[in-house]
Parts: structure tokens; C-alpha cells; sequence
């Protein structure tokens, strides 16, 4: 079997989105950059169980696919998913003074993550999981 072309080019897939992100936010840097999407991936992973976990990450490009799974801890309560406005405080709050995340950073992220990403394939996995999952990646909010 031939590397499969997502592998082969995911290194140049993945600046791309961290582009599109950068510039979405109006960040200086993709190290800024990096550090949001790590956090929405964060806060959004700690509202899931394990198994819709990993269902999502299958959705992802890879090097996205190992950022929304580093650092787990798969023992950590599952939390419920809540208003908007306090899921914005828990991305801001992620590594705090490092942490230049704007008040839009969940939506900034979900538009990004919807151009890199199959949509048919990400709206049915979203079918999948526990309800507030769809809401949060929502661009529009």
C-alpha cells in the first residue's frame, strides 16, 4: 500500500490551517496561533468520553489529529458542555500568560477547522456525539 497523500502532505496542510487561523484572529504569529487551537481542541475534548473522542479525531487532518490528543488525560472527568461565554473563559485561561486567545477563538477555530476538513464527514461524525458538540463548532457565533 502506497503512504496515503494526507501523510505525505500534512506538514504543508497543517500551515495552511494555521494560517487560515492566524489570520482569522488577527494573531501576530502561529505560535499564537497554535496555542489557541490547542486550547478550543482542549476544551472541547474534556466535554467528550474517550470513544467520541477519538470518533472526532478521525475527522481531523493527522498533525490536528495529534494536537486534539497530546496531553490527555483520559481519566479527567468529562465535563458538560456550557454556555458559550464560560467555554471562552476555559480557552483563555489555558496556559495563561501565554495565552493571547480573542473572545471569538472557538468560532475564529471552527471556521479554520471547517476548510480543512471533509464537511459531509465532520457534520455526520458531529450527528454522533452528545448534544452540545454540533454548537460548538458552529463559525457563525
Amino acid at each position: 500500500m502506497t503512504v496515503p497523500m494526507e501523510y505525505r502532505q500534512a506538514s504543508r496542510d497543517f500551515d495552511a490551517f494555521m494560517l487560515d487561523a492566524r489570520d482569522g484572529a488577527m494573531l501576530q504569529t502561529t505560535n499564537q496561533t497554535y496555542t489557541m487551537v490547542e486550547a478550543v481542541f482542549t476544551v472541547f475534548r474534556r466535554r467528550l468520553s474517550v470513544p467520541d473522542a477519538l470518533l472526532f479525531a478521525e475527522v481531523l487532518p493527522p498533525v490536528l489529529r495529534a494536537i486534539f490528543v497530546s496531553h490527555w488525560d483520559v481519566d479527567e472527568p468529562v465535563r458538560p458542555f456550557d454556555e458559550r461565554t464560560a467555554m471562552i473563559r476555559e480557552v483563555k485561561a489555558f496556559r495563561g500568560y501565554h495565552n493571547v486567545s480573542p473572545d471569538d477563538s472557538i468560532a475564529v477555530v471552527a471556521s479554520a477547522l471547517r476548510r480543512h476538513v471533509d464537511a459531509q464527514v465532520f457534520e455526520r461524525t458531529l450527528l454522533r456525539l452528545p448534544a452540545g458538540a454540533a454548537d460548538f463548532w458552529q463559525a457563525d457565533r
